[in-house]
């Protein structure tokens, strides 16, 4: 049995979620049925450019129903060249509401998949199982870009009913791995799977995170913390792993890096609408970090609007070195240069890498984020990525030490002070390993004040340089591919956090 509704958007009403307005449509109701019956509701329509960011669909689920099924369309017309296509996301609110932050979450795919289901004891990667209540469930359409044709979609609803299965109860992950006490650690925070709109299945991630020689990884997928109740056959005592999600809004994505087990945060709003200082306390409330991913990135939504007074880092390294990564490593800088000037030398955002990747041929551990930390556990983790003692590393394959060391004995390493007086002299040093023909660069507050001639083939050298407090504020490092050509500095190979100088 079909129904056809949402001709046009003529059926509509305007609400507010708590931030921006959305827009919902009329509701599509299901009668009682014997079980093992089905039901189906088709329901079409058209969104014009200038729609809201989200359009919800009520759908009256009655009592009795044992599944809820979903499929959908949207026409892909041809637009001009540089004019935005069609590209409708959907995700699902189960009867407890939509409300921003509220408990109603049931899953979202995003635009990587064209049907869903959810039942009791089972669901759709990115999908939570859970009981199908009786009362109005909400699909949520969110029309990402829409064609100056608009864009018009197909959804057809399924209810099949009969008795219920059994919720399985969540296992997670252990929150500590077999360390080696105080030591640098190699993880990657921001990775994809088939929980959202990846390819890799989470065994895949853990196999080639233990290739890439890392000690710890962090799942991330787009708006849903459904795999978090899936990562716990895959962690080992060689391998770390934290939950979390990339917040991914219409103004940016953030990493809620390490956040308690089962954590949803929620993306729907925008700079604009002054809800994110909300959201990133609820990571810090659940144990997370705040980190701002790929803020100069160039795809629609993408860049960063939310500026960083919440963050507690900053990805400015993401998968293959790109030019946006050039541009946000610059944007750091110009951030611990303003700490500087401000006298807030204490207080400046440590910056790290991730690969982002999805799927093959993207590259798991490039980069990849090394942190000092006590021992090989979620808090040590965090606390080594909040303080600053981390660099990061194109692959396992390079390893730095880098220090600062007065003339009686004072010594600091990254994302740690040198208290000296402003002319004493001090000593820079890094060591280096993995890096063949790579160069040094040390970038301080006044910019690149050294560069070395290209390391020795062999990949390992010691570089040093020497300085005072009152020359260079901090000072941090840079390893750079030779360039192929042009001024430009070669392909970052691996950078510090900084060491600062002075009282």
């Amino acid at each position: 049995m079909c129904e056809d509704d949402h001709a046009g958007i003529g059926r509509r009403a305007v609400f507010v979620t708590g931030a921006a307005a959305a827009l919902t449509l009329g509701t599509v109701s299901f009668a009682s049925a014997a079980p093992r019956q089905r039901r189906t509701r088709t329901v079409r329509g058209t969104l014009p450019t200038g729609s809201p960011d989200f359009v919800y669909v009520p759908v009256e689920v009655p009592s009795g129903v044992r599944e809820l099924h979903v499929s959908y369309t949207y026409d892909r017309p041809a637009v001009p060249a540089g004019t935005a296509g069609n590209a409708l996301d959907i995700g699902l609110f189960d009867e407890r509401g939509t409300e921003l932050g509220g408990r109603g979450f049931r899953g979202w795919s995003g635009g990587a998949r064209t049907e869903f289901f959810v039942r009791a004891d089972d669901a759709t990667p990115g999908y939570l199982p859970g009981p199908v209540r009786p009362g109005t469930w909400h699909i949520a359409l969110g029309p990402y870009t829409v064609a100056p044709q608009g864009l018009s979609y197909e959804i057809t609803i399924t209810l099949t009913y009969g008795e219920q299965g059994e919720t399985p109860r969540p296992v997670y992950p252990p929150e500590r791995a077999k360390g080696r006490g105080r030591a640098w650690y190699r993880g990657d925070c921001h990775l994809h799977s088939v929980y959202s709109d990846g390819r890799y299945t989470l065994a895949e991630i853990a196999r080639l995170a233990r290739a890439a020689g890392l000690d710890f990884i962090n799942s991330s997928e787009h708006n849903t913390h459904a795999a978090h109740a899936h990562w716990a056959p895959e962690a080992g005592d060689d391998l770390l792993i934290m939950l979390g999600e990339e917040v991914t809004t219409r103004n940016g994505h953030v990493v809620a890096l390490g956040t308690d087990p089962g954590t949803f945060v929620d993306w729907r709003y925008r700079a604009r609408d002054n809800r994110f200082g909300r959201f990133a306390r609820q990571i810090r409330r659940a144990g997370g970090l705040v980190v701002p991913a790929h803020p100069h990135a160039t795809c629609i939504g993408c860049n960063w609007k939310f500026g960083f007074g919440e963050a507690d880092a900053v990805e400015v390294w993401n998968g293959a070195y790109t030019p946006d990564d050039e541009v946000a490593l610059a944007d750091w800088d110009g951030m611990l240069v303003a700490a500087v000037r401000e006298g807030r030398g204490g207080d400046w955002i440590p910056a790290m890498g991730s690969s982002d990747s999805h799927r093959s041929p993207d590259v798991i551990g490039r980069p990849q984020t090394v942190v000092l930390a006590d021992d090989l556990t979620r808090e040590a983790i965090q606390e080594g990525i909040r303080a600053g003692r981390s660099y990061v590393a194109e692959s396992a394959k390079l390893s730095l030490a880098f220090t600062a060391s007065g003339g009686r004995g004072e010594h600091a390493g990254i994302g740690e002070r040198l208290r000296v007086d402003d002319d004493t002299p001090v000593t820079v040093r890094l060591e280096v390993t993995g890096a063949p023909r790579c160069t040094v660069r040390f970038v301080t507050d006044q910019g690149v004040l050294f560069t070395s001639a290209p390391l020795p083939v062999s990949g390992a050298d010691v570089v040093e340089w020497r300085t005072t407090a009152s020359y260079a504020a901090y000072v941090r490092a840079e390893l750079r591919h030779e360039a192929a050509a042009g001024p430009l500095p070669g392909a970052l190979a691996a950078f510090t956090n900084p060491v600062f100088l002075g009282r």
